[in-house]
């Protein structure tokens, strides 16, 4: 699978642009502002229907306009597939494949996998347990649309008890009957999510693993676990067990809402121990292993997307993973870097198709 065409109308800092595509390696040059970043964005929300960079919409829409239009072209098992994401102000995004718009966002994820490796990653490390929660089930829904479904009903349930809890204590009441009727739902959905969050830790651990060793060049005990409330008691139980805490609090505290992933080196959290390289090394190898894990699970190489890779690693480092596409492991690849002559220079040795665009 591989972009062919982007069109941009009002998006971002683009009045009106237009990008004809290598079917393997595409380098944006040019200095900071000038909207490299913005390109890869906009890919990226074909693909997810959304910004990396900025989830609120208005704000994707170029100063003095009132609507951005999004249209690429794409080749997937040589058929020809039109994605078009258009936004007015005051009215719902659309996303349309050939014409026909969604009814859903949610099934258009997956249809053109794709993984994005920028500097914002570091979110990964720094921020709270919501961030690595949403990565893990980003990687999991491109390739399993039920886990998705899950997902959006778990957390419409979770927001339904939640408001039950505000009532009683608006109103002093309590209806332990509906509230059960919500306890039985979220344990469902949440057992199900679950039990596919560990099975994808158990099969992506061993690839991000060998990324790392790859990356780092270095054999360091770095390790990624998976901590849940369910580890010891069903998600039943302990919503049973805190509905006291639960009213006092007015929100659900307990379930897979609260799960979160543990990024080690040695044995000790990366965020504290963990030296700028390893952080880096660590981001690019779990990016990495995501490409690889939803590769093997969707059957279609994943458009990659590499935003200023060089604030992460060093000239050698970047030319370790350009050089797999020799061995034909990435589809398409898209890089941005303030210096053409450093882009050049890395992707000139290897023996496929570019194109560097001066921006």
């Amino acid at each position: 699978m591989f972009l062919k065409h982007l069109s941009l109308v009002n998006y971002k800092n683009f009045d009106s642009k237009n990008m004809e595509f290598d079917p393997v390696i595409n380098c944006l040059v040019g200095d900071n502002g000038v909207g490299k970043t913005n390109i890869l964005d906009a890919i990226y929300h074909l693909a997810f229907g959304k910004s990396y960079f900025n989830p609120v919409t208005t704000q994707n829409i170029k100063h003095g306009t009132d609507f951005f239009v999004i249209d690429g072209e794409f080749e997937k098992e040589k058929r020809e597939e039109k994605i078009i994401c258009s936004f007015k102000r005051g009215m719902k995004k659309v996303i349309k494949r050939n014409g026909k718009a969604y009814e859903k966002f949610s099934e258009h994820i997956g249809f053109l996998p794709l993984v994005i490796i920028s500097p914002s990653d570091r979110d990964l490390i720094i921020e709270g347990s919501d961030t690595r929660r949403k990565f893990m089930d980003g990687v999991i829904s491109q390739s399993d649309k039920q886990y998705l479904q899950d997902l959006i009903k778990y957390n419409k349930v979770l927001v339904q008890r939640n408001s039950l809890l505000k009532y009683f204590v608006a109103n002093n009441t309590f209806d332990p009957d509906t509230l059960s009727i919500y306890n039985g739902q979220l344990h469902e959905l949440g057992t199900n999510i679950h039990e596919k969050r560990l099975a994808f830790i158990a099969s992506f651990l061993p690839i991000f693993k060998e990324q790392y060793a790859h990356i780092s060049e270095k054999d360091e005990q770095i390790n990624l676990s998976y901590e849940s409330q369910l580890k010891d008691k069903s998600l039943l139980e302990l919503l049973k067990g805190s509905v006291e805490k639960d009213r006092v609090l007015q929100y659900t505290s307990m379930g897979i809402h609260k799960d979160d992933l543990q990024f080690t080196i040695a044995g000790h959290p990366i965020k504290k121990f963990g030296s700028q390289g390893q952080q880096k090394s660590f981001l690019i190898a779990l990016k990495l292993a995501q490409f690889h894990f939803i590769k093997a699970q969707a059957g279609t190489t994943p458009i990659l997307l590499l935003d200023d890779i060089f604030d992460k690693l060093d000239e050698h480092r970047v030319s370790q993973i350009v050089s797999l596409v020799d061995n034909k492991s990435f589809g398409q690849l898209f890089i941005s870097d303030t210096h053409a002559e450093r882009t050049e220079n890395v992707v000139k040795n290897i023996k496929q198709s570019y194109k560097i665009f001066t921006l």
